[in-house]
């Protein structure tokens, strides 16, 4: 657990190998003046530390090591394995990654490997050693990192014949027996069956889609081999660097693999945060992707810092924080000036502990020239050195703080669930990752904390849970809920497949039975041209792209008005639970979930428009994301430690609610 905090601890992103040793000193001494106690290093130095195989270059690592040592800077050491150098790929050329047409992936950027070669395990291993055997006890380096950002790039899946044999081997171990994987298949189906596991291939260049099952083990594979890749360098560290935690840093909206099963082998799990890039690709209309150009949209990060707060089991950090335009979205916007200030701020009132930004120093040659840092190029001070200047100077206004609690609601992100609809999505325009997020913003609109859990997580400190897209459902997670006081809200697909990707015995919905009685008949997605029309208490609204017809005792509290089966049900509940047969648009999603807010006695605010709060303790925190001042809904009686009540456009408020 962490210890209590005066404010975030602050970090940067440093690449001493990309600048000559002359700035080092220079450099050091200006973090520490800006007030930074973190310093992240060599996630892409394996080229730098072995320029040959065997050959290893110590000098320049030791020297910056001691260098930011002595400034007064605790090192985030990295582990080099997401940048392979070129000579292992010379030696090895197996150890790269296939894409799904079957084209051997390249050398010349980065993550170009293939997390199922044997040869790349047993050469990370070796580097991982070495730099542990290194710097494991030197008394500068605090933490490690291992690898950066697994999934980048769509580097997740690789379809070499490594991995195809691995595959088979893991299919082996689920199945037993190839009678077995044929009937979870559906191998009748097309006369698809096999004769021997020996047969199987990958699940890419089809003529048609694969075995939704198929395809889900695959992805189910490919998300072991990650976890295996990141443990085998966890198990080489700990002995050699006791003491120390272990992080990855983990993307925005990525979930190619699963995070809480690789956060179980770490101390802290961290991410990155880019909000602009994330807003061009993310849910938001395109008229809201303008209004929040310059700020991102007001809920995708938030939603991270609790998902990898419980990733961390309470321990997260941000280590890479945008602070200024980068070079990779589809657009490149800049920060408002005061955004790096506010998500700072943000991540703290999230229970982040310490934020690292990316990077120190603008790089003015390679890949990411464009990519905006704390320092120009020629070494003056950028937007974002100033507005860290300001936060350095403000944790000092505010009372140590501990751990962020529990919240009263939390929403459900299954991983599982995300390889189903992404096996079956059944329109063109579902988007999982988007749905859970248009569930936790419309909470959050409310002034609601709402944590991220999944179907491992304890249920019992939630009045309310909500989960939007569990398609796959654990039976003990059912269990716990039932026996839990906590309240339960479905949304639709809940419980429409089992762990084979098959409709359940007793059709979709079946498995929620010890909580609501109901049945899926008949599924609809819809295009974006056709709405549906829900009645819900005196109002009529619209509907989603998604529609259930459903078979139920339980009460009817919405039904879908006119046309195609007027009247059926659109939403059914009873005293513990309820399930929604579509996906509401932003006015009846509102609707559906501020009453479930009052159903489980939960107190909740006014639609707070651009505005957003949260509490830690006994602070309440405020973040305008609009371009109006804003009044703050804080007590009359709080007391105000950063900001003010009156709350101008891209501006945070700190108060203290007593207590």
């Amino acid at each position: 657990m962490s210890a209590a905090l005066q404010g975030p601890d602050l970090g940067v992103c440093y690449y001493p190998e990309q600048w000559p040793e002359t700035l080092w000193a220079g450099d050091a001494a200006r973090m520490v003046a800006l007030g930074l106690s973190w310093v992240r290093i060599a996630e892409f130095a394996w080229a730098r530390i072995e320029p040959e195989a065997g050959r290893f270059d110590w000098g320049w690592l030791d020297r910056a090591v001691e260098t930011l040592g002595q400034a007064g800077l605790k090192v985030i050491m990295s582990t080099p394995t997401a940048a392979p150098p070129r000579w292992l790929v010379d030696r090895h050329p197996e150890i790269l990654p296939v894409d799904d047409r079957g084209i051997t992936r390249k050398f010349g950027s980065r993550r170009h490997y293939c997390f199922s070669s044997p040869r790349y395990r047993i050469e990370a291993a070796r580097i991982c050693r070495a730099v542990a055997e290194r710097y494991g006890a030197n008394p500068h380096v605090q933490a490690w990192q291992i690898d950066n950002e697994y999934g980048d790039h769509d580097t997740i899946h690789s379809y070499s014949d490594a991995a195809g044999a691995a595959f088979r081997d893991w299919l082996k171990a689920r199945y037993g027996s190839i009678g077995a994987l044929n009937t979870a298949w559906g191998t009748s189906f097309w006369a698809m069956t096999y004769a021997d596991f020996a047969q199987i291939e990958l699940p890419n260049n089809l003529v048609e889609e694969p075995s939704p099952t198929h395809l889900v083990d695959y992805l189910r594979f490919a998300s072991d081999e990650v976890r295996a890749f990141n443990k085998a360098q966890v198990e080489v560290i700990r002995p050699l660097s006791p003491g120390r935690p272990i992080t990855h840093n983990y993307m925005n909206q990525h979930t190619a693999f699963d995070h809480y099963e690789l956060g179980q082998d770490l101390d802290i799990a961290s991410w990155d945060v880019y909000p602009l890039g994330g807003l061009v690709h993310g849910r938001l209309p395109e008229a809201d992707k303008a209004r929040y150009l310059r700020v991102g949209d007001p809920d995708q990060t938030a939603f991270n810092h609790e998902l990898y707060r419980t990733v961390g089991k309470g321990r997260v950090w941000v280590m890479e924080q945008q602070p200024g335009p980068v070079n990779w979205a589809s657009h490149n916007q800049a920060p408002a000036d005061g955004m790096v200030r506010l998500w700072t701020w943000l991540a703290y009132a999230h229970g982040v502990e310490m934020v690292s930004y990316f990077r120190w120093r603008q790089a003015p040659f390679a890949q990411e020239q464009f990519h905006a840092a704390l320092m120009l190029p020629d070494n003056r001070p950028d937007q974002a050195h100033g507005e860290i200047e300001r936060v350095a100077a403000e944790r000092h206004l505010l009372p140590a703080l501990g751990p962020r609690p529990a919240a009263r609601v939390a929403l459900v992100l299954d991983y599982a669930s995300r390889w189903a609809s992404q096996s079956l999505p059944q329109g063109a325009t579902y988007r999982a990752a988007h749905i859970a997020l248009d569930w936790y913003a419309a909470l959050r609109r409310h002034g609601v904390d709402v944590d991220i859990i999944g179907q491992h997580s304890d249920v019992a400190p939630y009045d309310l849970v909500v989960a939007p897209d569990l398609l796959i459902v654990d039976d003990g997670f059912i269990q716990r809920l039932k026996a839990a006081r906590t309240r339960v809200v479905f949304g639709p697909r809940s419980g429409s497949k089992t762990r084979d990707m098959q409709i359940p015995a007793g059709l979709a919905g079946g498995p929620l039975a010890p909580l609501i009685d109901l049945r899926v008949t008949r599924v609809e997605s819809l295009p974006p041209y056709h709405r549906e029309a829900v009645r819900y208490g005196n109002a009529t609204r619209p509907g989603g792209k998604w529609r259930e017809t459903v078979d139920s005792p339980e009460a009817v509290l919405a039904t879908f008005e006119a046309g195609q089966r007027a009247a059926s049900p659109a939403l059914i509940g009873n005293d513990k639970c309820r399930y929604v047969a579509t996906l509401p648009e932003p006015d009846l999603l509102a609707r559906i979930l501020t009453d479930a807010l009052t159903w489980a006695g939960v107190d909740h605010l006014d639609d707070l428009g651009d505005l957003r709060i949260t509490r830690r303790g006994n602070l309440g925190f405020a973040f305008n994301y609009g371009p109006d001042a804003a009044e703050v809904p804080a007590p009359r009686t709080a007391r105000f430690l950063i900001g003010e009540r009156r709350l101008g456009p891209v501006d945070v408020a700190v108060w203290d609610e007593g207590g």
